[in-house]
């Protein structure tokens, strides 16, 4: 009986150790986790970006309001017989 026990608890011993400090053990499992939660996290928010790019290519493509749009405020281009104004404003004198 003291055998059976014994051997028994050296396989107990055998297996926890291989759970705990093994290949493929428990800590490198929720490292492993953690880094699938944060990839998961990272593909979401790059699918949004690609969904604003895809509408955005749309509407670029569908009419010429969106390239007016992003002409004028991209690059500070005015229609013909329209005028621009830039408001500055001063700095305080010391």
């Amino acid at each position: 009986m003291r055998i059976l026990l014994t051997l028994l608890l050296v396989l107990f011993g055998s297996l926890q150790y291989r759970l705990w400090y093994g290949s493929n053990n428990l800590p490198d499992n929720w490292k492993l986790q953690e880094k699938i939660e944060q990839q998961l996290a990272g593909n979401a928010q790059l699918e949004q970006r690609n969904e604003l790019l895809q509408r955005e290519i749309e509407d670029l493509g569908s009419g010429l309001e969106a390239v007016e749009e992003r002409a004028r405020n991209e690059l500070g281009m005015i229609k013909e017989n329209e005028q621009f104004f830039r408001v500055i404003s001063r700095s305080p004198k010391s």
